[in-house]
C-alpha cells in the first residue's frame, strides 16, 4: 500500500487578530496535515476558525506563530509575491460569495487564472470549454455574473477554481447561496474531480449534504481542532437542517 503524499501541513499555528489590550484568538495552536486525495471537510460553530484557518493554508493571510508548509515550503519565509505565486500556480479557491469579476464573462473569469500563468489562448479555451461542457454552463460562456444564477455561479467559480489543475482546492461554504439540488450536482462534481485527477479538497461548512461525502471530517472549535474522528452527535450538533 503506498503512502499519501503530503501536500500541505500546520504546527502549532496561532492567529491573532488586533493589538494591545484587543486581541482576537482566531486559532490556538492548531496542526494539521493534508494529504494528496484527501477529501475533507471541516466543521465547527460560527467564529471557530474555518475561514481563518482555509487562509492560512492558502496563503491568503500569515499566522502570528507556528509553522506552514506547502510542498515542504516553509511559508513565513517567503516573501507575499512568493505566496502569490503557490496560490496561482497550485491552489484553487471557491468562496461562499463566488467572488467571480462583473466586468467578465463566465468564460473570462475562468480562464482569469490560465491568463496569469501565461497558458496560451488556445490551450485556455480547450481547457475551459472542456469543463464548461462537463459542468453543464454549454452555452453560457457570454453571460456575465448578473445573469446567471446563483448555481451557475458557483460553478464558473468551481471551474477558475480546478482549471490550473491545482493540487488543493480550498472551499468556504460553497452550498450555503444555492439550492438543495445546486449543492448536490456541484458535491458530485467534485467528488468525481477528487476520484478522476485525485484534486484535494478541503471544505468548511455547516451543510451536512457535504460532510456525507467526506473521507474525512476535522471538528474545530474555539480555535482549536477538537477531533479528527466525529461522532454522529456532533455532525449534528454543527450542521443546520
Amino acid at each position: 500500500m503506498s503512502t499519501k503524499k503530503e501536500i500541505a501541513s500546520l504546527h502549532e499555528v496561532v492567529k491573532n487578530y488586533g493589538e494591545g489590550k484587543v486581541i482576537t484568538k482566531a486559532l490556538q495552536g492548531i496542526s494539521l496535515k493534508i494529504l494528496e486525495g484527501d477529501f475533507s471537510v471541516m466543521m465547527g460553530p460560527s467564529g471557530c476558525g474555518k475561514s481563518t484557518l482555509l487562509n492560512i493554508i492558502g496563503g491568503l493571510d500569515r499566522a502570528t506563530s507556528g509553522d506552514v508548509k506547502f510542498n515542504d515550503q516553509d511559508f513565513n519565509t517567503l516573501s507575499n509575491k512568493a505566496l502569490s505565486m503557490i496560490r496561482r500556480q497550485h491552489i484553487g479557491f471557491v468562496f461562499q460569495n463566488f467572488n467571480l469579476l462583473p466586468v467578465l464573462n463566465a468564460y473570462e473569469n475562468a480562464e482569469y487564472v490560465l491568463m496569469l500563468q501565461g497558458v496560451s489562448p488556445t490551450k485556455r479555451r480547450e481547457k475551459v470549454m472542456h469543463l464548461f461542457q462537463e459542468m453543464g454552463l454549454d452555452g453560457l460562456e457570454n453571460r456575465y455574473p448578473r445573469e446567471l444564477s446563483g448555481g451557475q455561479q458557483q460553478r464558473v467559480a468551481i471551474a477558475r477554481a480546478v482549471a490550473t489543475e491545482p493540487q488543493l482546492v480550498l472551499a468556504d461554504e460553497i452550498t450555503a447561496n444555492v439550492d438543495s439540488k445546486t449543492a448536490q450536482s456541484l458535491l458530485e462534481l467534485m467528488v468525481a474531480l477528487n476520484k478522476n485527477n485525485n484534486t484535494t479538497f478541503l471544505f468548511s461548512t455547516h451543510d451536512p449534504s457535504v460532510i456525507k461525502f467526506a473521507k474525512k471530517i476535522i471538528i474545530l472549535k474555539d480555535g482549536i481542532i477538537n477531533s479528527e474522528k466525529a461522532s454522529s452527535e456532533e455532525i449534528e450538533r454543527f450542521t443546520h437542517k
